[in-house]
């Protein structure tokens, strides 16, 4: 059986954790700035974990992460 491909956007924008969780960047951090206040800013800069709704969707793309 051929090697499983892996979704070359997905590896770039999801990272694995230590326990096997999904980590994400948040959105909306790009551009337009300067409307959003500082808090809100700082707060876009962590990173996230995924929905465990979206995991089943998100593993298929990455299956060996």
């Amino acid at each position: 059986m051929p090697k499983m491909k892996t979704n070359r956007g997905a590896a770039k924008r999801f990272k694995l954790t230590g326990t096997g969780k999904l980590k994400r960047s948040k959105a909306y951090a790009s551009h337009i700035l300067t409307p959003k206040s500082r808090k809100r800013k700082r707060n876009l800069r962590k990173s996230a974990l995924i929905n465990m709704a979206d995991m089943k969707n998100v593993r298929r793309l990455l299956p060996y992460a």
